[in-house]
């Protein structure tokens, strides 16, 4: 290759070179919780949901639907053709950042705060994406963003992330080890952050000494996106955009995603970077694309196909995965399961959104369950009386209920005509009745019959106000950030446009006053010409007026389940939002938002029982709810299946069995700054507090009782490997599974935790049933770090806890052993 070719394959949009029959490859794929951003595929629980079912088999298997999907797509066009963005065989997945605070936004997309955990969910994932064949990968996973990366995201390009040794150790490296050296990861992603003055993307000393030296890693280093030009423009680290990429280049990034790469020929030219930097980085780069067949002359993953995406196999996954993940955190006096024959009130801002099933970084949901729709389906429609109550927080819009939509046949929704072209010539193609607008159409059609380039639709009906009272109607289309056009949107009141867009804005509102409940004329129209990815309808109503409807839904009912929490409008990357409680995708506060817990006051003084439904990507503070509801289940974002997982599990088809993979702290005012990244104060393993709900705690409608503990030995020399073992019975009268928890005690000392999990199963029994349960425990897994970073096995007496939760919080057994001697790990 010319210099010039070799630098245009060192960004993520490699151009093709038809001399020696290279073509074009674009590295940038997403597979967090199922093949993102490129048409349908299926939806699984956002990471964290994934993570809260302990289930290290399970998150392999949604891996392998990943990649197998993410195939498919690549088949569909073919090794040596063109791959556009998110539609190659490099997955930029998982994100197994420690989620050391909730307060980050992208807390959702980890497998929560613990190391083990985290380490052994990725090592699971990783093997699911790549698959059995270190030489011909299904595909490549990246785990990322290496390291040290969880916020705030406000100002994340240019934070300086300071990290003692024995934290870098001992939390925020060894995911990362486990994902590489156990898991075999093919590429990992440096962050934008910079740790301890050094920006990740130009740390030598982690790129090159630690990854590939120490940890033995073979495979190639990304930037986060436009992560090495920050090296200059927000760290100053260097002065210029070639510097910034020299250093990149030299620390071991071998891929930019960007472009600023592209001055790395002028360094060369120059004398200030030797050529053979490049080509270190090229045969790293080139032997993962060989590898993957991607430059063709392999067949063994050929037969994946079109009928591979969303199979019944994967909706079946997306179903159990769904399940696995709902959290049962309270249950006063047996509430749950739900008698049959109940008649329900529905409320909350989260029941019936499509966003609060697919979180961020997903794929397109081909037949979502939203919570209502699940309880509808399993409860029956006559039993299930429904009202939104409350928008998620103040000055956020949320879609428009269907109580709210009627068309001029009186059913609830809106006629949706929708046009073959771009525009309202002819006859619609399908006419169809819309329930709500609340679309996610990212690089596919609304039906089977239109192109997902070019289509229009025109939704039709009335507005119906709950009551008299000022209103803001908004419209938000999800705009692709790097195209040259943009969907326009129109909508009409009464015959009088309120809102009009040509693709220049995201977010439009218009204030609008209504002096009773009468209907009024609605029109709404979206010209699709872009890759743009959905629109939704939303308001914001009076809040008098949202309470009165709640009212009237709880009066005729026996029951009322209230969906609250978050949504990926308010947390999330980089977001521009700045409302009560939120900033730019964090949150300033852990507490419910206040008109949510205004619905739940409501609820609570209308005498039903009352049994609230989380939905969010992390931690809330729900203190309100755990002394006044009867109770509480952590539904997470919980993918396509959702509201079906959610229904079941309410009426007692399933067993809720899932752990928090985080701690629920009581305030935020329990914590270190957030910006402070040391582990003192943090997490289940350093926090000294009370939290409202324990890391690892979760409930299930039967119960489990552990008895005879053994270990291999009483007394191990440092270095050697233990044993343990227990006896679990389902001591119930239910099947269910039980999620058994291993927890260390090491002798005290001031960094060691409080607890450190080493071991956990997930383990299902009928009533009646006992099984031995059996964990080894490695060197690794009983030694601990001291402050210079150093990870050694220590002398002293040891304390083994096996349980369903942590020392203290849940019932189980323990026994102690010593170790003799002391051993110092490898890095």
């Amino acid at each position: 290759m010319t210099l010039a070719e070799k630098v245009s394959q060192l960004q993520n949009d490699a151009a093709a070179i038809p001399r020696l029959g290279v073509p074009a490859y674009e590295w940038w794929n997403e597979g967090l919780h199922g093949h993102a951003r490129d048409g349908y595929a299926t939806v699984f629980p956002q990471a964290i949901g994934l993570a809260a079912s302990w289930d290290a088999p399970l998150l392999q298997a949604v891996g392998t639907a990943v990649s197998t999907e993410a195939r498919a797509s690549f088949n569909a066009i073919g090794a040596g053709h063109v791959h556009e963005r998110y539609q190659g065989l490099t997955i930029w997945s998982p994100n197994i950042n420690i989620d050391r605070d909730p307060r980050w936004g992208r807390g959702q997309e980890t497998y929560g705060e613990d190391p083990f955990l985290t380490g052994s969910l990725a090592v699971a994932f990783v093997h699911g994406i790549q698959g059995d064949d270190a030489q011909h990968p299904r595909a490549i996973a990246t785990p990322k963003h290496f390291v040290a990366h969880s916020g705030p995201e406000t100002g994340r390009d240019s934070f300086n992330a300071v990290v003692s040794p024995h934290d870098l150790e001992d939390t925020y490296l060894p995911a990362f080890r486990a994902a590489v050296t156990a898991g075999g990861a093919g590429s990992v992603m440096c962050s934008y952050n910079a740790l301890d003055g050094v920006p990740m993307c130009a740390n030598a000393a982690l790129l090159d000494t630690r990854l590939r030296k120490e940890w033995g890693f073979k495979g190639y280093v990304v930037s986060d996106c436009d992560a090495v030009g920050d090296i200059s423009a927000f760290h100053h680290y260097r002065p210029d955009d070639g510097q910034a990429a020299a250093a990149a280049l030299r620390a071991g990034t071998d891929l930019d995603c960007g472009h600023t790469y592209a001055s790395l020929a002028a360094m060369v030219g120059k004398g200030e970077l030797p050529e053979s930097a490049l080509d270190a980085a090229l045969v790293r780069l080139f032997s993962a694309r060989y590898r993957l067949g991607e430059l063709g002359g392999g067949d063994r993953y050929a037969r994946i196909g079109a009928d591979d995406i969303d199979s019944d196999a994967h909706r079946k996954l997306a179903l159990q995965a769904a399940q696995e993940s709902l959290v049962l955190l309270k249950n006063a006096h047996d509430t749950l399961p739900l008698r049959a024959g109940l008649r329900l009130a529905v409320v909350g801002p989260d029941a019936d959104t499509l966003e609060t099933l697919e979180a961020n970084y997903h794929g397109t949901a081909r037949r979502p369950v939203t919570a209502l729709q699940g309880l509808r389906a399993r409860f029956g429609n006559d039993h299930v009386n429904y009202a939104q109550g409350a928008p998620v927080a103040i000055g956020v819009p949320v879609p428009v209920p269907e109580s709210a939509l009627r068309t001029t046949s009186g059913v609830a929704g809106l006629t949706g005509e929708y046009y073959a072209g771009a525009d309202f010539h002819g006859t619609p193609r399908i006419t169809r009745t819309d329930r709500v607008i609340d679309f996610d159409w990212d690089r596919a059609a609304p039906a089977a019959s239109l192109d997902a380039g070019h289509y229009a639709v025109r939704w039709s009906g009335e507005l119906l106000p709950p009551g008299p009272g000022d209103y803001v109607l908004a419209l938000h289309v999800d705009r692709c950030f790097d195209c040259d056009a943009h969907d326009a949107v129109r909508l009409f009141v009464d015959g009088k446009p309120v809102l009009a867009d040509e693709g220049d804005d995201k977010h439009l509102q218009a204030k609008l006053h209504f002096a009773d409940g009468e209907p009024h004329a609605l029109r709404m129209e979206l010209l699709h010409r872009s890759r743009d990815g959905g629109v939704r309808l939303q308001w914001l109503a009076p809040p008098t007026a949202q309470l009165a409807e709640a009212d009237r839904a709880m009066h005729a009912a026996d029951a009322v389940v209230a969906f609250v929490g978050l949504s990926p409008d308010v947390e999330g990357e980089a977001l521009q939002v700045e409302v009560p409680g939120f900033a730019g995708g964090d949150r300033t506060s852990l507490d419910l938002p206040a008109p949510q817990r205004a619905l739940l006051e409501r609820a609570a003084a209308s005498g039903k029982p009352l049994v609230v439904v989380l939905m969010s990507g992390g931690a809330v503070a729900l203190d309100w709810a755990k002394l006044h509801a009867e109770a509480i289940l952590a539904a997470w974002y919980p993918g396509q299946a959702g509201g079906t997982a959610i229904a079941q599990t309410l009426a007692g088809d399933a067993n809720p069995s899932g752990r928090l993979p985080v701690t629920f702290y009581r305030t935020a005012q329990d914590l270190p700054p957030f910006t402070s990244y040391t582990m003192q104060g943090r997490t289940y393993r350093y926090f000294q507090g009370t939290p409202l709900y324990a890391f690892g705690h979760g409930l299930s409608y039967t119960h489990f009782a552990y008895a005879k503990p053994t270990l291999s030995a009483d007394a191990l020399r440092a270095g050697g490997t233990l044993q343990v073992s227990a006896e679990l019975r389902n001591a119930g009268l239910r099947t269910g599974d039980e999620v058994v928890q291993v927890y260390l005690d090491a002798p005290p000392s001031p960094l060691v935790p409080r607890h450190a999990l080493v071991g956990f199963q997930r383990v299902h029994l009928k009533p009646g049933e006992s099984r031995r349960v059996n964990f080894i425990l490695s060197a690794r897994d009983v030694s601990s770090v001291d402050a210079a970073g150093v990870r050694a096995v220590e002398p002293g007496r040891y304390r083994v806890f096996i349980g369903g939760g942590q020392p203290g919080e849940a019932a189980g057994v323990a026994s102690t052993f010593t170790i003799n001697g002391k051993e110092v790990l490898a890095p």
